[in-house]
């Protein structure tokens, strides 16, 4: 989007704040390592339409070292060979969350995410997933201009 409707960041920067505690958090002491941080919201991004988030976070990805095809696969990712186990459980429950509308966050895609993730990194993942979801939704419905005026996730 290119149109700002509200300067969100400067007209409620203790709200923001907040937000980036929490981000702030989850980057440092979550137990989810920064490039499976940066999958989940490349994928949650893709799923909201965020074109400034996406961007954002693949290159995230790529200053991260992780392969351009890697990358390029997220949208399509039960597809591709390139997603560990962890990986796998933590695109399909980000797509869970980010749809929970639809889905409901079956019992099957909680399962596969239990199998690889322990109960406070279960917790933490869905954290990151419902930050990223904030974040495309602040983007989205209140616009962004240009990197420099918004704030870090």
């Amino acid at each position: 989007m290119s149109d700002v409707r509200l300067r969100y960041w400067q007209i409620a920067p203790q709200s923001l704040a907040k937000m980036r505690e929490l981000e702030h958090y989850l980057n440092t002491q979550s137990g989810i390592d920064h490039t499976l941080r940066e999958l989940v919201k490349l994928r949650a991004s893709l799923l909201n339409g965020c074109g400034f988030c996406v961007e954002q976070h693949k290159a995230e990805l790529q200053k991260a070292g992780v392969s351009a095809e890697k990358i390029a696969e997220v949208a399509a990712w039960r597809n591709s060979e390139a997603y560990t186990k962890r990986e796998r459980a933590a695109l399909s429950w980000t797509e869970a969350v980010t749809n929970i509308q639809e889905s409901r966050a079956p019992e099957a895609v909680y399962e596969e995410v239990r199998a690889v993730f322990s109960e406070v990194e279960t917790v933490n993942l869905t954290l990151v997933i419902a930050m990223i979801n904030a974040w495309n939704r602040l983007s989205i419905s209140l616009g962004v201009q240009a990197e420099d005026e918004v704030p870090s996730e």
